[in-house]
């Protein structure tokens, strides 16, 4: 009998495997991966700093380590170039060198790329990304080799306003920019935003909002002059794009698997050719996309399920998202986009509680500011409908 393959060691192709071992210990199963398959907990990458870790301390286990723990083939800096379906079989490359790998079953956890910008001038090549540990050493060695610890963040969302609170805690100076007119445009109400963008300018962050970045130039003294669409500039030690995640979906294209925003799936997590399943952040499920760990878990252990016999339907329950920005405590609970909703608002001493309801009355996604309004977390996911119900 063929393995099960899954292609990817990012946290959605460990966590399938983990999860699946715990099911059956013996049916063969090979990981592979383009980079050095070094296990890690990627949202840990930007509280790192606050935290004293160094990117050596991040790493939980290396590819020898985890193939053992997990019974487990894991190919390293290996290219998967072809998925021929109908064949059951994978073309690969490793070292310029061509091979085949034959699949009962296959697991895209193939991630999702960092978006980046058009921006001119000598320095664009030395923005960073980090959207692995790899890309975290090179941030931290960077930063490490500077004085003035200017460092220019392209992006309000989630992962910039992360970074921003953790290196602003470690006395770097923080500018974030972003098109947007408010950060965290995408999950917040406008009246959330404000009071959680006041909260980080509190701490010293500086927010240019309303314009993006036309160019990046070296100065003399290895720094950078950073020069925004509104003809403003400013000076900078390191500049970091977190702009957003665009899922990897080449290779499935390619294969003739059905893609939008993402690999398509249905709440199996099947695609629409046999035996080839996708998951994590490349995976659109049902037409939803959900870049989170707990999307991920709950994706891995129903798939796993599968994997192993039990056929087994995806389940959403309500999942917030908690924002790792100590000086704006923040949880979210985005509405779906498809339902118009109507909030209403809370005012606590230390933050609000933001409620949004449908035409019915029902809640379908809150924002929680403050410590004291985050304890409300799970008394208010109890009350939102499943995004994807529970199988019957």
């Amino acid at each position: 009998m063929h393995p099960i393959v899954i292609i990817g060691s990012g946290m959605a192709g460990y966590t399938v495997a983990r999860e699946f071992r715990k099911l059956n210990p013996e049916q063969e199963l090979v990981m592979i991966c383009a980079d050095d398959a070094i296990n890690y907990a990627k949202p840990t990458l930007s509280n790192a700093l606050a935290g004293k870790k160094a990117p050596e301390q991040i790493a939980l286990g290396d590819a020898a380590k985890m193939g053992a723990q997990l019974n487990m083939r894991i190919e390293v800096h290996t290219w998967v170039k072809a998925i021929d379906a109908e064949q059951h079989l994978l073309t690969l490359e490793k070292d310029g060198v061509e091979s085949q790998q034959a699949y009962a079953k296959l697991v895209l956890a193939v991630g999702a790329n960092p978006l980046r910008l058009a921006i001119s001038g000598d320095g664009s090549d030395d923005i960073h990304v980090v959207n692995n540990l790899n890309d975290y050493k090179a941030f931290r060695e960077q930063l490490a080799a500077r004085q003035d610890k200017r460092v220019v963040i392209l992006g309000a969302g989630l992962i910039g306003c992360e970074f921003a609170n953790d290196l602003q805690n470690t006395e770097h100076q923080v500018t974030v920019i972003d098109l947007a007119p408010q950060p965290l445009g995408r999950l917040l109400p406008e009246f959330i935003a404000t009071a959680f963008k006041q909260n980080l300018e509190e701490t010293g962050i500086h927010f240019v909002l309303g314009t993006t970045v036309d160019k990046v130039s070296k100065l003399e003294k290895g720094d950078y002059l950073v020069t925004l669409a509104d003809g403003r500039s400013l000076s900078a030690d390191v500049v970091l794009s977190a702009v957003g995640l665009q899922p990897n979906i080449t290779l499935a294209k390619e294969a003739g698997i059905h893609t939008s925003r993402g690999v398509l799936t249905n709440g199996l997590l099947e695609t629409n050719l046999a035996d080839i399943y996708a998951v994590g952040d490349c995976a659109e499920v049902n037409g939803t996309l959900l870049p989170y760990v707990m999307p991920i878990m709950q994706q891995a252990r129903a798939l796993a399920k599968t994997l192993n016999g039990e056929t087994t339907q995806v389940h959403y329950p309500a999942m917030p998202v908690a924002v790792k920005t100590p000086a704006a405590p923040l949880t979210v609970l985005p509405a779906p986009v498809d339902v118009e909703v109507t909030w209403q608002n809370e005012e606590l001493d230390d933050g609000m509680i933001a409620k949004a309801f449908d035409s019915n009355a029902t809640l379908r996604g809150f924002v929680l500011l403050g410590q004291t309004a985050g304890k409300q977390r799970l008394a208010l996911s109890k009350l939102v409908p499943d995004l994807i119900p529970a199988a019957v």
